[in-house]
């Protein structure tokens, strides 16, 4: 890794914010973190970001947007390495990489979902979903097996969800999972995934869900926070 300063622009609710900060503390790397309001995203901002959507992270002066980019640059130039050596067990990884951007899609389709219907319908696709993952994992503890690697900085941000989640009810997305249910427990105690939030990160994430006038905004009305 070169010596020019990084500077993680970010929202702190991102969850592909929480990839690029996952793997950037796995790699020992210092940088700035910069939180950005994304309801009134700064002139400067949107120079940088074409698409308008965070992270972004700036090396020195150069921007480099979208969380897989990120991901890929920082494995590429410094160490340890997250990604396999062997290219076909890489492009695995991608692909599940992939896989993880589409739940974190069906999570916003659940937290958004208008009716009860919807919501249980919603459940029912993430928990489809996470037994396709039941079925792809190994012995543990992590993804890749005693390796930690980019499919579990990406994973991390998924389960953070539903530590939230799980306050407001029992949806039974991970029943009869011990793999996912394990992987889950083991990421929410490595030290990268705690710290890639703000401590404030459930009470902003109940707020967010409790603004969206769904389904599930309506359960939080009724349950206490836990």
């Amino acid at each position: 890794m070169n010596t020019l300063m990084l500077t993680l622009i970010s929202h702190p609710l991102c969850p592909y914010v929480q990839r690029a900060a996952i793997v950037l503390a796995e790699k020992g790397i210092a940088f700035e973190r910069k939180d950005i309001d994304l309801a009134h995203k700064p002139d400067w901002f949107l120079k940088l970001s074409p698409l308008g959507k965070t992270p972004v992270l700036l090396v020195g002066d150069e921007a480099i947007f979208e969380s897989a980019v990120i991901c890929e640059y920082l494995d590429e130039t410094a160490a340890p390495r997250l990604h396999p050596k062997d290219a076909l067990q890489r492009a695995r990884h991608r692909s599940w990489m992939e896989f993880g951007s589409a739940v974190l899609n069906k999570v916003g389709a659940f937290y958004s979902a208008p009716d009860e219907e919807a919501l249980t319908a919603r459940a029912a696709e993430l928990r489809a979903m996470f037994q396709q993952v039941e079925a792809a994992l190994g012995q543990g503890p992590w993804f890749a097996g005693e390796e930690f690697c980019i499919v579990d900085a990406v994973f991390g941000p998924v389960f953070r969800y539903f530590d939230v989640f799980d306050s407001i009810d029992d949806f039974g997305v991970f029943a009869g999972m011990p793999k996912v249910k394990a992987w889950r427990l083991a990421l929410a105690g490595r030290a990268s995934v705690r710290k890639a939030v703000r401590p404030d990160y459930p009470a902003l994430l109940r707020t967010f869900l409790l603004q969206r006038k769904s389904a599930l905004s309506s359960r939080m009305a009724i349950a206490p926070p836990a």
